[in-house]
């Protein structure tokens, strides 16, 4: 596997206010990777930056060989990386199948695209809801959606912020069971959720962060190990 996300001595701050201190963080192609820290302690501010929603300080972020840090986040959106933002952010005013169609592009030619009829295959419960307006569904409803209007752009890189946040727990295990599947099927994740113990199960790197900075990475197995970096750093 190669490098798909190369995270090199990230700074950020907002204002004179410091979140970011040096941090790093690489993704392999295929792999699915978490960004675990408390609430406040850089996770979004990380994502952000990556998806050039964020200045950047100094540091380095690479897609696919390529340094992105001077790049628009429509750039960055159209060469592979597509964001689930914390909130979900579905448009009120436009139906399931609207978002679903406004944001399809297949920009590498992929022979098993995403495309509307295949998010509907991934999530049904969105087909039946296919002429409701986005206000219209209920918080996993808009989760699906969110994540169907990510995977509809055909990004080489999926990232979801706070995956199973605010969900009834029987919506949080289909969320997990999706992306599982996206997981056998090659695609390249990463992930930031509080379900350690799901989340060891889903994926292959981890990386935990305390006040913007790293403070541990390593794979689940590790992660299952150390319930002392639960506590130390999770809250858990």
């Amino acid at each position: 596997m190669s490098k798909l996300l190369e995270v090199s001595g990230l700074e950020v701050a907002y204002g004179a206010s410091q979140v970011l201190f040096g941090l790093n963080l690489s993704i392999e192609e295929g792999e699915v990777a978490t960004l675990l820290g408390r609430n406040g302690m850089g996770k979004t501010t990380t994502l952000r930056a990556v998806c050039g929603l964020k200045p950047v300080k100094s540091g380095l972020i690479r897609f696919a060989g390529e340094a992105i840090n001077d790049w628009r986040s429509d750039r960055i959106g159209r060469a592979g990386i597509a964001l689930v933002p914390e909130g979900r952010q579905c448009f009120p005013n436009l139906t399931v199948d609207e978002h679903l169609v406004a944001f399809f592009a297949n920009r590498r030619s992929a022979k098993a695209a995403w495309t509307p009829a295949r998010v509907y295959q991934l999530f049904p419960r969105l087909q039946e809801r296919a002429r409701n307006l986005g206000n219209q569904l209920s918080g996993g409803e808009q989760q699906m959606l969110a994540i169907g209007r990510a995977l509809v752009t055909n990004p080489r890189l999926l990232i979801l912020d706070e995956a199973t946040e605010g969900l009834a727990p029987l919506i949080r295990e289909e969320i997990w069971a999706c992306l599982a599947q996206l997981r056998s099927a090659g695609q390249t994740i990463l992930v930031i959720d509080k379900y350690v113990e799901k989340l060891i199960a889903l994926a292959d790197s981890h990386t935990l962060i305390e006040r913007g900075q790293v403070v541990w990475q390593g794979n689940s197995t590790a992660l299952a190990a150390d319930h002392g970096l639960w506590q130390r750093y999770l809250g858990v």
